[in-house]
């Protein structure tokens, strides 16, 4: 039922069959239409969520109302906003599908509950969250040393996934320039 999930943590650990059946007793799944909220801004953000099949967008809205991208997701990648779900806090960012999705949910509850009995995974999930902050940090590095052009090349060679699955104006908001900056961008390079 959760392959992919699954797949994903042997890449970091061994796991066993027992593992595995026990790992999906705490996993949630579920499918998601095109443009659906997973997590609406204000409400306390009780899960990490992993794409199985699809591809999502955390953002918020800035004071002048316009969305800003945070972060995007494809199948593998975990997503959720951390500092809500720690503080249990209400959160300050959407996550929303870009296309029709099937997310595993991970609560908070159960992913304390699933250590406990399976202490090896703390490996796993370390490993994912520092490559988490990681990715952040060199995203935040990356913004403040390259042009708007530079960071641009960056990202559609590092991401070309993206650049065939995401719309461009949501490109454009993840970059931090305007769609038609990106227009401009695109038939140069």
């Amino acid at each position: 039922m959760h392959n992919t999930i699954l797949q994903h943590i042997r890449k970091f650990i061994d796991i066993n069959q027992f593992e595995e059946e026990t790992i999906q007793e705490y996993l949630e799944s579920s499918h998601f239409k095109k443009k659906e909220f997973i997590l609406s801004e204000g409400k306390v953000c009780r899960n990490l969520y992993f794409v199985e099949k699809g591809c999502l967008r955390m953002y918020f809205t800035n004071k002048k109302g316009v969305e800003q991208i945070t972060q995007f997701a494809l199948e593998g990648w975990w997503i959720s906003d951390f500092q809500s779900l720690m503080n249990e806090t209400p959160s300050n960012y959407n996550i929303q599908t870009i296309e029709p999705s099937q997310i595993t949910s991970l609560s908070k509850q159960n992913l304390d509950k699933m250590l406990f009995e399976l202490p090896h995974l703390e490996k796993y999930f370390r490993i994912i969250f520092l490559k988490a902050v990681a990715g952040a940090q060199h995203r935040s590095k990356l913004l403040y040393e390259m042009s708007k052009e530079e960071f641009y090349l960056h990202f559609s060679t590092s991401f070309p996934e993206f650049m065939v699955r995401v719309p461009q104006y949501m490109i454009a908001s993840y970059l931090g320039i305007t769609p038609e900056y990106l227009s401009e961008l695109r038939k140069i390079y």
